[in-house]
This record gives structure tokens, C-alpha cells and sequence, in this order.
């Protein structure tokens, strides 16, 4: 059985202020003509569909035109979707009865049933092969949220009830049990899941912080030796954590300036009976180049700017003009010794005539020693976690509790499903009136 291991498109991503739209039409077409080359049995999507709990109707169709367009070039494709965190579990799971129609398997967020069990049946989706028969199962495990395991049964009475990481723990154990039980010899388990796992590389930048800010990372000894396979979401680095096995797929395009360098990939997975056979990296090819000049002083900076070509593997570089939704993307980021006011009007004097945007111009001021004066703050890259940290800590004189911490981030999170949820309403109002 073949597979494709996927994950993070965040469709509907703002980069600094410019749509992708563009971007992630072209990696859905290559990912559509991968998967029919391949001639795959499913396609894993491990979380992190969209960019905010709230994506625009133009990230949205993206998403659904992409699995109409699969399932008519590839009927027997199974799709399987899972919620990360940035997405509304709500809503990743509000079409699903259609989408079933469609061999696509949506799984937005875990039920509890009355006796307090999880309800691990609903997570456990068949993948079959081209003959229709069931040769894996995958465990489909969306985002755990602090509100979603708090009804995970306590392996004993001295087990905090709201002990995050324990709950994410039991969470998995009793959903690798259900799989077990239901399969049939010859059958693999492929566990999906949008988790941080222990030991694996987060991205410098472009990675928001998670619930508890990293401490909700996970052992990868969460699954055992007879899961074939384990599909990650979450993290933006492409890596295996330990085992072959136990793989991110990481972005199919860079999410920052910072994940230039990332080999942007999917991940083939051929799986023979119950055991991993291979696995192979498929390498996403970018549709926008992203070019990073400096840090480096002006005149460096100017120099470099002056020598930067429009990417060469593009059509204007043939002689026939690029769309400007095309031209790649730059970031210039400038060491100074003293403040320089025309300093934009300076760079972009550099890139007259060249296909290239100019998303981001960083200044880089020296220190100075002994000046106590506040560091400039970017909110954007901060995140409300570390500004709620620093505000306690300065009302406070010391930082914030974890039980303190714990109630912000479900304070944060109630916030953002209700702004899915309301949103999600205000759509289905105003397609009825």
C-alpha cells in the first residue's frame, strides 16, 4: 500500500500583509499530479489545513476544489484530514458528511462517551487499496486541546485530572488499544497526529507558540514498535524523530523568511503487509523563490541588491514576462550604526527594475552598553503567551505559575474556537437568508 504523507499547508496564510493563494494553488496541482504519477492508495494530511480557525471562502474553495478534483482522477483515493492547531476543529469537521461521499475522512477534534471512555471508534478511519480492501488502519488524532482531555480516564487517583501532557499520554494509549482490537492480521496501524514531540527541531521563527509554550511536547514512545508508520503535523522542519518511522513531513512551503533552507517536501510511504517497507522524500518544487540578504552592513546589503538577479528558473528569465504574483519574495535585513531616515528609500532604489518584493526590512541597531532603555517589542512575532508572561512579571516581580499559564492558554484557545464557531455560524446564516 502506498501512502502520502503530508501536512501544515496553512492555506489561507497572510505573509507579512500578501495572500499565497497563488503559492498553494500550484503545491495542491503538484501534489494532485504526485499523487496520480504515484498512483497512491490515500493521502495523510497531519493538521494545520488552514492558517486561523477563521480561513477566507478563497482558502476554503482551495481545500475543496482540491478534493473534488482528486477524487475524480483518483476515485479509490482515501483522503484523511485531521484539525491542528490552527485550525477550528468545528469547522474542519462541519462538511464532513460530504466529504465522506468523497473518500475523504474529516477528524476536527475527540469525543467522550457517558462512561467517561473516549470515543476512539469515530478516530479510526479503514485505508483500502485500489480493490477496495482494507489494508491499514489509521488513527486519526486531531490537536488535543487542554478542554479535550480533561475527560480522559485517570490511570489512578494520585493522576491530576488537569494534567495536560498525561491527558495527550492517555489519549493515545487507549486509541492504539481501539486499533488494535479492531484490525485483522495482515493489517498496519498508521497513527496521524499533530503533536510536538520530544527532541524534534521547532523553525527559528514561524512556528506560534502552542498551547503551553513547548511544554505540552510529547515521547515519542507513545508509539510503540507495531505502528508502522507515524504521520506528524506541527512542526516546520522536515526530520525524522529517532526512527524512520516516526516522521514530520514539515511545510510544503516556507511559512518565513526563516525556513528558507528547509528541504519542503512530502513524505511516500510504502507499506508491505503490517510492516514499513520504505520511504521516500518527494521534494516540493517552489513556485515563489524567497531570497534573504544580510544581516550585513548597508553597503554590503546595497551591493548584494545590486547583483541579485530575478530567479533564473522563472519565465521572465526566458524573456517573457512574470506575473507579479510570481516575483519572489525578499527580506534585507541591514546592520547600522547610528539610525539612517531614508534607509527604505535607499533599498529600494537598489531593486528599481527587478522582478522582486520587498516584504521585510529589518534594522539592526547596535546596543548600547548600560542604557536601560526599553528593547524594541515585535507583537506580531511575541505572541499573547510571552506578552501575558512579561506583563505578569512586571506587575508582579516574578513570573507566572504554570497553573496561571495553563488558565491563560484556555482562556486563549475558548477565544479563538468561539471566533471559529461564531464565524462558522455567521456563514451558515448568511448562506440561508
Amino acid at each position: 500500500m502506498r501512502l502520502i504523507h503530508t501536512a501544515d499547508w496553512h492555506l489561507g496564510q497572510s505573509f507579512h500583509g500578501q495572500e499565497r493563494h497563488v503559492e498553494h494553488r500550484a503545491f495542491l496541482a503538484w501534489l494532485l499530479d504526485t499523487l496520480v504519477a504515484r498512483q497512491a492508495d490515500a493521502l495523510l494530511v497531519a493538521g494545520d489545513i488552514f492558517d486561523v480557525v477563521n480561513p477566507s471562502l478563497a482558502a476554503q474553495a482551495l481545500l475543496y476544489d482540491f478534493i473534488v478534483d482528486a477524487h475524480q482522477r483518483l476515485p479509490s483515493l482515501e483522503i484523511v484530514l485531521i484539525a491542528g492547531n490552527h485550525d477550528s476543529g468545528n469547522r474542519i469537521e462541519l462538511p464532513a458528511p460530504l466529504m465522506r461521499r468523497l473518500n475523504t475522512h474529516a477528524l476536527g477534534r475527540v469525543y467522550w462517551q457517558d462512561d467517561g471512555d473516549l470515543d476512539a471508534e469515530r478516530l479510526l478511519v479503514p485505508l483500502t487499496d485500489a480493490d477496495g480492501a482494507t489494508r491499514a488502519w489509521c488513527l486519526a488524532l486531531p490537536f488535543l486541546r487542554p478542554a479535550e482531555v480533561t475527560g480522559a480516564p485517570r490511570a489512578s487517583e494520585d493522576d491530576a485530572p488537569n494534567d495536560y501532557v498525561a491527558g495527550i499520554g492517555r489519549v493515545h494509549t487507549r486509541l492504539i488499544e481501539a486499533a488494535r482490537a479492531r484490525r485483522e492480521p495482515g493489517q498496519a496501524l498508521v497513527a496521524m497526529s499533530h503533536a510536538h514531540l520530544h527532541g524534534a527541531a521547532v523553525s527559528e521563527a514561524s512556528e506560534r507558540p502552542i498551547v503551553i509554550g513547548g511544554e505540552e511536547s510529547i515521547s515519542a514512545a507513545l508509539f510503540p514498535d507495531d505502528i508502522a508508520y507515524v504521520a506528524l503535523g506541527h512542526l516546520h522542519r522536515a526530520q525524522q524523530v529517532g526512527e524512520e518511522r516516526i516522521r514530520y513531513s514539515g511545510s510544503p512551503l516556507p511559512l518565513d523568511f526563516s525556513e528558507v533552507a528547509y528541504p519542503h517536501q512530502v513524505v511516500e510511504v510504502v507499506l508491505d503487509g503490517e510492516a514499513l517497507a520504505a520511504t521516500e522524500a518527494l521534494p516540493v518544487p517552489r513556485p515563489v523563490a524567497m531570497h534573504r540578504v544580510g544581516p550585513a552592513p548597508l553597503d554590503e546589503v546595497l551591493a548584494e541588491l545590486e547583483a541579485l538577479e530575478s530567479d533564473p528558473a522563472h519565465p521572465q528569465a526566458r524573456g517573457r514576462e512574470l506575473s507579479r504574483e510570481r516575483w519572489p519574495w525578499l527580506e534585507v535585513r541591514v546592520e547600522l550604526e547610528a539610525p539612517i531616515p531614508d534607509l527604505r528609500a535607499r533599498v529600494e532604489a537598489a531593486l528599481e527594475g527587478k522582478a522582486l518584493r520587498l516584504l521585510r526590512l529589518e534594522r539592526r541597531l547596535p546596543r548600547i552598553e548600560g542604557e536601560d532603555a526599553p528593547a524594541r517589542v515585535d507583537l506580531e512575532s511575541l505572541g499573547p503567551r510571552k506578552l501575558f508572561e512579561r506583563t505578569w512579571a512586571a506587575r508582579w516581580g516574578e513570573p507566572p505559575e504554570a497553573e496561571v499559564l495553563a488558565d491563560f492558554d484556555r482562556l486563549c484557545q475558548d477565544v479563538l474556537d468561539a471566533e471559529g464557531d461564531d464565524a462558522g455560524a455567521a456563514g451558515n446564516q448568511e448562506v440561508s437568508s
